[in-house]
């Protein structure tokens, strides 16, 4: 039997295997808004372009002239991507150690990634004229990854400022910048005072649902990630395109993802997602990150990005998997298509990581407790990535596969690794052998009561940077089988 557009029905889709596994995601936000490539935040440019008193509408009017003559829409020319290479990509996303990515099909802005037959708006029939999304498509899995499409569109809805005074209102230009509504209304308003904005109307809410199954339909995507736009859209569209999107799966075989942010959606419905923060403590139900390469005031190529270093990003993805969670990472094409240097740095870095310690994160499960050390996270929750933590050798993480442990020391311990947490939770008895990934060898050991913790001799050289794995084989630890007398 297939899922109905109810929530009962539809809270009993489980999440796949393959994500379950997979930990690791990059999503790309890549479109028009890359063209004038400025902060604060470069994919709201067109809401600031617009609006008087920000820091993108001065940028605009003194590069390009003022909005009411040089709207959104004439940089659509200037979104050529000559060098766009699909199959680069997904190279490159391979080489990170990623297990599906994927593009942001429709930002903000109404402007469709994809070969859209519902949207004229189009970059397979405007700027790149390429079909972006397919090309993705079929690179990425070309690779042997999942692949995976965002979708913001509900936003469109308040987007753009609706004044008299720009394009935004003519009705030719519907289809990028949404019908006209709470026109003219005051800047202080938009969008935050949501209470007083005008709901969605059934055009909106059908064009959204049409959207969401063209891309259904085109690409069979793995992974569908929405922004919290979908809060404005109403109950009954949420559950048909759930539905829909889940007997799809079923019909192709294959587990599919969706994600959402706070309530959006029922809780089981689908897969809870935190905004540029984590969980400061490990979870009941699993979750996901979505954060980006920039510091994130970019989420888009911006002239002036700032980067994370690889070790901050290496060390999300490890204490989000040892708290039940996943990472997807956005990286920030230029406009021609070409991934900035710092960028590929970053993904280069963090596959050349898996690749000596992946068996510690792909296909683990968290493990009785997610870690140990002094340094602790004082908030929790999304937006919570502006506290900057800088760990110790004290500091460990913990994944368990079958019967191996894995201690992730997120600092090098010089000479030996003191821990805790092991020497609470397991009888001696029961350690085999404990070794380090991408070292030969076991290490010494001993159990000290006394001290209350498991002391690991450290190799004489590190195997990786950013972070090391002790592995600790373990057995059941007085013989017998399970549930059998010892």
């Amino acid at each position: 039997m297939g899922y109905d557009a109810s929530w009962n029905s539809i809270r009993t889709h489980e999440l796949p295997q393959w994500f379950r596994d997979g930990k690791f995601g990059i999503y790309t936000h890549w479109g028009i808004y890359s063209v004038p490539a400025r902060g604060p935040n470069g994919t709201w440019y067109p809401y600031n372009m617009y609006r008087p008193g920000t820091p993108q509408h001065d940028h605009h009017r003194k590069t390009y002239g003022p909005p009411e003559k040089f709207g959104y829409k004439e940089f659509i020319p200037m979104f050529t991507a000559e060098r766009f290479d699909a199959d680069e990509w997904a190279e490159l996303f391979r080489d990170s150690g990623a297990v599906f990515a994927g593009p942001v099909a429709e930002h903000h802005d109404g402007f469709s990634m994809w070969d859209s037959s519902v949207n004229p708006w189009n970059a397979a029939r405007m700027g790149p004229k390429r079909d972006v999304t397919g090309q993705l498509a079929t690179a990425i899995r070309a690779q042997g990854m999942r692949f995976m499409v965002a979708l913001h569109h509900a936003e469109n809805w308040w987007f753009f400022n609706h004044n008299d005074a720009y394009d935004t209102t003519d009705p030719k230009y519907a289809g990028l910048y949404g019908e006209p509504h709470d026109a003219n209304r005051s800047v202080d308003d938009l969008p935050r005072d949501w209470t007083r904005l005008t709901r969605p109307n059934r055009a909106f809410l059908d064009q959204w649902l049409a959207k969401t199954r063209e891309v259904i339909d085109g690409y069979q995507p793995d992974l569908m990630w929405f922004d919290f736009g979908i809060r404005f859209i109403q109950e009954h569209y949420k559950r048909e395109f759930l539905a829909y999107y889940y007997n799809a799966a079923r019909e192709w075989g294959r587990g599919v993802v969706v994600t959402y942010k706070n309530h959006d959606l029922v809780p089981g419905s689908g897969l809870i997602d935190l905004e540029l923060g984590r969980f400061s403590n490990m979870t009941y139900n699993e979750w996901i990150t979505d954060t980006t390469v920039d510091d994130g005031e970019g989420w888009c190529f911006l002239t002036d990005n700032t980067y994370k270093k690889p070790t901050e990003v290496v060390h999300y993805l490890i204490d989000n998997v040892s708290k039940n969670g996943h990472l997807l990472l956005n990286v920030d094409p230029k406009p021609d298509g070409t991934i900035p240097d710092q960028s590929q740095q970053i993904l280069r870095e963090i596959g050349k990581w898996l690749r000596v310690n992946g068996e510690a994160i792909y296909g683990t499960t968290p493990w009785m407790a997610y870690g140990e050390g002094p340094t602790r996270m004082e908030k929790t929750g999304g937006f919570t990535e502006g506290e900057k933590l800088v760990y110790t050798s004290s500091d460990f993480r913990f994944t368990v596969r079958d019967d191996v442990l894995y201690a992730i020391a997120l600092a090098w311990p010089e000479r030996e690794a003191v821990i805790t947490t092991v020497w609470e939770k397991l009888y001696p008895q029961e350690i085999v052998r404990i070794s380090m990934l991408g070292i030969d060898g076991d290490l010494r050991w001993t159990y000290d009561d006394a001290a209350r913790a498991l002391t690991v001799e450290t190799p004489d050289r590190r195997p990786c940077d950013h972070a090391y794995v002790f592995r600790i084989e373990r057995r059941r630890p007085f013989g017998g089988q399970q549930g059998g007398q010892p």
